[in-house]
């Protein structure tokens, strides 16, 4: 006989339910004010955990937070990029604008949230410098600028040239033509 539990996955009210029980008891250390604030699902995103949009004509903050982080992070991780959220719609409410400076910094550490999110999918693509005894890496999700022509840019650590990783398939290119010549020969794998 099967042991094992069958788990559904939950819907999206019962995201946003967590999320708004989380914000509300937090709510008024960070002063963000909840009745000026909306809630709505990503089933979309890929990169952003999470978003704070802004309406300056009806001053409402909307925090859109990302099915797939909330599948991938545990209950603490996905608390924590609420509060990340509601520090951003703090902001807006209070100061018009919400950005990653100083002021988000400082209040991140008080609410005990990371600035930027840890990554919850696989990327699409990873640049590489070229010199065996440098371990710079950046990860790209979209065909950036620096993924489709390599060749234009340098390593961020010892400004040697870079390599395009397509990390599906391992193919490798470093010109604008070996993007090119990955994408073609990847067709519908691309």
């Amino acid at each position: 006989m099967d042991q094992s539990v069958s788990r559904t996955a939950p819907t999206d009210e019962e995201i946003l339910a967590h999320a708004r029980v989380h914000a509300r008891s937090v709510a008024d250390d960070i002063g963000v004010d909840l009745d000026a604030l909306s809630w709505a699902i990503s089933a979309r995103a890929k990169r952003r955990a999470g978003a704070c949009r802004w309406d300056a004509t009806s001053e409402e903050a909307t925090i859109v937070l990302s099915r797939r982080a909330y599948d991938a992070f545990d209950r603490a991780a996905f608390e924590s990029i609420v509060r990340h959220e509601l520090i951003h719609a703090w902001e807006y409410q209070r100061f018009g604008d919400s950005d990653h400076g100083a002021r988000f910094r400082e209040r991140a550490r008080e609410f005990d949230v990371p600035v930027h999110c840890e990554s919850f999918t696989e990327p699409r693509y990873r640049l590489q410098c070229t010199r065996s005894d440098c371990d710079w890496t950046l990860d790209r999700h979209r065909a950036s600028k620096p993924v489709k022509a390599p060749g234009r840019y340098h390593c961020g650590d010892c400004g040697a040239s870079l390599r395009v990783e397509h990390v599906e398939s391992g193919r490798t290119w470093e010109s604008a033509s070996g993007y090119g010549g990955a994408r073609t020969a990847l067709g519908d794998d691309w």
